[in-house]
Formats: C-alpha cells, structure tokens, sequence
C-alpha cells in the first residue's frame, strides 16, 4: 500500500477502537454513528482486512485491529506533541481530566469544585474510563489511574497508599458485629482489583465464609457502592473513598492493605500547557501524594 489512508477514516478507527461503540465514536467526532461505521467499512476495504467484530449489540476488536491500535494512537500523539512544539499549545482549549467514575464522585469532586472556584478561567473536561486500556497518552492531560504506578512514558504522583475494607448501609452494620456474621448477607464484587473479598476473608480469619453468602459481581466500584448505600450488601471499597461518603459505614475496623492505588499521571515528554500545569499542581497539593517518579 503506497499512500496511508484518509486522517477521517484513521480518527473514526481510533476512536471506535477506544471506546468500542460507532455512536460514542461518532459523539466524539460530531458525526452520526452511519458516518463513522461508513469511515470503518472504507478504511477495512482499503487495508484488506476487517478490524471489529460487529455484535448485535457490541464491538470488539479482530487481532488485526488490537495488534494496529497502539501504532494509531502512537501517531496521533506524536502528531499532537510535534504540533504544540513547533506552533505552541492551545491556550484557550479546556484541560482534558480522565479518571474512573468512583474517583470521580469521592475524591476528585471536592476538589474539583474548589479548584473551579479559584481558577474560574480554566475550562476542565472530566473524562470517564472504567478498564485500565481506558488509559493512555492519547486525548488527556492529566489522569488518576488505579495500580502500582509503573507506566511507561509517564510522570506519576502517589495519591496516597490503599486499605480496603468492607462498606454497607447503616442499617446493614447493626447486625454485623463480627466478620462471622457476614454469613447470608450479598458480597458486592467489584472485579478488576488486585485485593478482593477472598483476601479480606482470609485476613478476617473466614476463608471460606463466602461460600455460605450471596454474590453480585459488577464493572465498577461505583455501583457496588450504590448497591450497598441501597442496602443491597456489603461492598469492600478504598478507605479513602469510604471516607468521602456519608451513606456507608465499615462495619469492622479491619483493612487488607493493597499494593495498588491512585496515582495521577501526565504525559512526561509533552509540553504542559500552564492551565494543565495548574490544575496538576492543585492536585498534587490536595491529594497526600508521595515522591514523584519519572517514568
């Protein structure tokens, strides 16, 4: 193939990829979902090959189109990076803030609110992803991603290190007064954590007590701490994020500590826009973290 294909066809691509949905790829792009599954169809004829599986209600990639996602992202990023070095940032664009729904709502809210009254000129667009592939150089200026902070590429700050702990409604906790009395109640699972309800059990000293509970496994912590504020469980959740709620209690002091936790990040080869720079900074000062670490 002696030409690349259209820069059209490669953003409804991207896009697509990232957030597995032609109607969120064509939000994003202000086009319809028929425009950006039209780019996709032209672009998977130009190249020979297809790049999704399209399911009646889903995407997924083909290997075709995971192994060629990080090249397009790549390019993208090294294109925006070269265009603020050699014609300067974009000053008036809003500063792009990605972070977990959870984050969102606890943490990052508060300060957010305070930040937004200090600084009233600064335009932040809030950004959710769920999955750690949610993540990445490509459309962010700062994110506060969940794991052990070794990303490449990055500049990271601790947010602090992680307990987890069990989480349930007022009413639910009169009735919990030792992890043996969790038996019969729902555990509200929230997959994707490296420190689960088994670990906690076993550090509480029941191992095999889930066994004998009912089970609700969820995407998020968001809703397993909805369920549990509804009175629908017990969730185990990040005592930092327990602690910005006045809906859940822990019903035992007892925590498991988890070598993951929150980190914001940034780009560390692009140049950062002194508007980013701020709301970074504020950040940095209301969040605990630890000694910054160039990756």
């Amino acid at each position: 193939m002696n030409t690349l294909p259209p820069l059209l066809w490669l953003q409804a691509f991207e896009a697509a990829a990232r957030t597995l949905s032609f109607t969120q790829a064509g939000q994003e792009l202000a086009v319809t979902q028929s425009a950006v599954s039209q780019r996709i169809r032209l672009l998977e004829d130009r190249l020979g090959q297809k790049l999704f599986v399209r399911h009646p209600r889903s995407l997924t990639l083909t290997p075709a189109g995971q192994a060629w996602l990080p090249s397009v992202q790549e390019a993208f990023s090294r294109l925006s990076d070269g265009t603020a070095e050699v014609f300067g940032p974009r000053s008036e664009a809003p500063v792009t803030l990605r972070a977990t729904p959870v984050m969102q709502q606890t943490w990052l809210a508060p300060r957010l609110l305070a930040f937004h009254r200090a600084h009233p000129e600064v335009v932040v667009r809030l950004v959710s992803a769920i999955w750690p592939e949610d993540f990445g150089p490509e459309g962010a200026d700062i994110e506060i991603r969940y794991g052990r902070g070794d990303w490449d590429a990055v500049t990271t700050v601790s947010l602090g290190g992680e307990h987890m702990l069990p989480a349930c409604a007022p009413g639910v906790a009169e009735r919990l007064a030792e992890p043996a009395d969790l038996a019969g109640e729902t555990l509200l699972h929230a997959v994707g954590f490296a420190v689960g309800w088994p670990a906690w059990l076993e550090h509480a000293g029941v191992p095999d007590l889930d066994r004998r509970c009912g089970s609700l496994l969820c995407d998020s912590q968001v809703m397993t701490l909805s369920l549990a504020a509804r009175g629908g469980g017990v969730a185990l959740t990040h005592r930092s994020l327990l602690e910005a709620r006045d809906d859940l209690v822990a019903p035992f002091a007892l925590d498991v500590p988890s070598d993951e936790g929150f980190w914001l990040v940034r780009p560390a080869r692009r140049i950062v826009r002194p508007e980013a720079l701020l709301l970074w900074e504020w950040l940095v000062a209301d969040g605990s973290p630890g000694d910054e670490a160039l990756r």
